[in-house]
This record gives structure tokens, C-alpha cells and sequence, in this order.
């Protein structure tokens, strides 16, 4: 079975406190939006200590043009890809030149030709890797690429997958947008970048040591709910939309389809040990919580990504793996799971062994 072999992240320079963001979003819309003072309490209940950022805050004062913040997307997305890439070739002690295949997931920035092929460029990777961009899979996409990267190493025992995710989403911040959406997206979306090397059966033949495995992979969209999350495309750049009703979708579908996809592997919730959910904020993680009858601390990892980082789309569950690979875990079965446009659910079943 594939093997997750290093994992890697991004600390931003500019991380920045919750409060801080909270003051500076306050001036930002005082003069153009009467209720902001009642608006900005949202800050507060977002369980944000900290965010994830890519540029300084004052930069979000200042209105750029799509083209700007596009630009700023693809030079920010390759030297941190790169950096985490980087980062986690020398953890796996494999050299660039083994690398077989290469995904990256986005879904806040736009390349042509895409950043895989601008990854590969720079760092002089194997020209002939297998290449794979995706885009549009928002919060999805970090379980739906962690799937596709293992898909490859099953299909190819001597498969060396990269899997490199960006999501800059402070860049698509609109300033002169001053609806609730923007305002509620600008309190908990932040800046993310991550990379994993998922290795085939030949390549990791005779490893000991803790492993990660994947086991299997599930997906499901739900019929007519285009609205429930995306991006609408302006003139300005991108405008998120998410519906409030989330939590409510969670509570109606995630039991049912949990236990129906661990049941075709002779498996009951009971069996999981780890739980490495995407945390797409407070109401969220405790929908999950009472739909799978789950105690606190089974998502504790989640729940520490989510205050000291935030909601960073596709990123964010990678994160949360990341905590699990460098800090440990429980010996059994872990099941990664996320929620994301479409509206759809992204589920990989692990097999993790210390």
C-alpha cells in the first residue's frame, strides 16, 4: 500500500494575531459599512489565536487590481512550493531526480502553464514527471489530491508522487467589497502551502519504522448545492460564497456516509483511531463532533491546526496531517475527511502503525 514517507509545511512570516486582524478589519470598513462595530464580533467567535498569512497586513489596506493579486499568487505559490518541496525531499532523504509524479492543488490563483510545470522548472525536476494541476476543489481538494497521489503510487510501485497544495487565500481579498461575505471570509481564511511524498510498495520495500498507509478513498457530491460554497468570478477577482447552512449539511450526511464507506472495508466508526478532518471553522468541527458521536478530543489535532492557523482551503487537512506524522499517533486506522464545493465529501482510509 502507498506510503506516506515526509510531509511539510509553510510558517509564514506574517503570521498574525486574530485580534490584531480583527482592529484592522474594524478600520478597514468603518467608514463604508454603518455596522461594522456589530459586524466584527464575528472575529470572536472563530476560536482564531493566530493567522497564517502571506503578505504584511497592511498590504489589504491598499485596492489591487486582479492582475496584481494574480501575479503576487504564482511568485508567492512557487518559491514557498518549492520550499516545502524542498523541505520535504531532504526530511525523505530522496533526491529530486527520483520524483515520478508531480500534483498541485489550488483553487485561489491562476497559472498558464501551471505551477507544477513552473515547479518542475525551477527546481530542474525529471522532465519527464507526470504532471497533474487541479483547480477548484476549495476545501476539498487537500483529501481528493492526497487520494489522487496515492492512486498513482498504488498504480506504480516505484512511484515517487509529490503532492504540493497552495492556498493564498488573503490574496483574493477584495477591498473595496464591503458585503457581509467578504467580511465574514476576511475573519477566518488565511495562507497555506503544503507538500507530501507519497511513495509506491517497490520503492519502500524493507522500511520499518512508523508508517502511514493509505487503504482506500471515497467521494460523493450532493445533487443540486452549487451554492452552498465556491467562488463567484468578477471583474475584481474572486468573491467567495459559502452558506451558513454547512453545519446542518454536515449533521444530515457525514454519519451515514461515514459508516457507509468504513463498512466496505469491514469497518465501523469504532475502528478509527485518528481523525484528520479539515477544519472549516467552530460550527463546523462541532457538527462533526455530534454527527459522529465523537468525544472532544478526537479531533484536538484538527481543533489546534484551526486556532493557530485557520481556515486555509485545501491546505488545512494537510496540516493536520502533518501534526499527526511529526507528533504521533495512535496505533489503527485514521480516516481523513473534508467537505468542499460542489457541495461534496472528500474520505481516505489510513492504516498507521508507529
Amino acid at each position: 500500500m502507498p506510503l506516506l514517507t515526509a510531509i511539510s509545511k509553510i510558517d509564514f512570516p506574517f503570521k498574525t494575531e486574530q485580534q490584531a486582524v480583527k482592529e484592522y478589519a474594524k478600520n478597514l470598513f468603518i467608514h463604508s459599512t454603518p455596522e461594522v462595530e456589530r459586524m466584527v464580533s464575528v472575529f470572536d467567535h472563530t476560536g482564531i489565536v493566530t493567522r497564517n498569512f502571506c503578505k504584511p497586513l497592511e498590504y489589504y489596506s491598499e485596492v489591487h487590481t486582479f492582475e496584481e493579486q494574480n501575479r503576487e499568487f504564482i511568485q508567492l505559490a512557487l518559491d514557498y512550493a518549492v520550499e516545502a518541496v524542498e523541505n520535504c525531499l531532504s526530511s525523505a532523504q530522496i533526491s529530486k531526480g527520483e520524483v515520478t509524479d508531480l500534483i498541485f492543488i489550488s483553487t485561489t490563483g491562476l497559472a498558464t502553464p501551471s505551477m507544477d510545470a513552473l515547479i518542475i522548472n525551477r527546481m530542474r525536476l525529471n522532465r519527464h514527471v507526470n504532471r497533474m494541476s487541479i483547480f477548484g476543489l476549495g476545501c476539498g481538494g487537500g483529501v481528493s489530491g492526497y487520494a489522487k497521489a496515492c492512486t498513482l503510487a498504488k498504480a506504480n510501485p516505484q512511484a515517487v508522487v509529490l503532492l504540493v497544495a497552495v492556498e493564498l487565500c488573503s490574496l483574493t481579498f477584495l477591498r473595496d467589497d464591503f458585503s457581509k461575505s467578504n467580511f465574514v471570509g476576511a475573519s477566518l481564511f488565511a495562507d497555506g502551502v503544503a507538500a507530501c511524498v507519497v511513495t509506491g510498495d517497490q520503492y519502500t520495500s524493507g522500511k520499518e519504522g512508523k508508517s502511514i498507509r493509505f487503504s482506500g478513498n471515497e467521494s460523493k457530491l450532493y445533487y443540486d448545492s452549487q451554492d452552498v460554497m465556491g467562488w463567484e468570478f468578477t471583474d475584481h477577482g474572486f468573491k467567495v460564497l459559502f452558506s451558513s447552512g454547512i453545519p446542518a449539511i454536515i449533521l444530515e450526511n457525514v454519519h451515514t456516509d461515514v459508516t457507509s464507506f468504513l463498512s466496505k472495508k469491514g469497518l465501523t466508526i469504532a475502528d478509527i483511531k485518528n481523525f484528520i478532518f479539515h477544519p472549516g471553522g467552530m460550527k463546523v468541527l462541532a457538527a462533526y463532533e455530534k454527527a459522529l458521536n465523537m468525544e472532544g478530543i478526537a479531533l484536538q489535532k484538527t481543533g489546534q491546526v484551526m486556532t493557530h492557523y485557520e481556515n486555509m482551503s485545501s491546505t488545512t487537512v494537510l496540516y493536520v496531517l502533518e501534526k499527526f506524522f511529526t507528533e504521533g499517533f495512535e496505533d489503527g486506522y485514521g480516516l481523513m475527511m473534508s467537505m468542499g464545493p460542489g457541495f461534496s465529501c472528500e474520505m481516505v482510509l489510513l492504516e498507521m502503525k508507529n
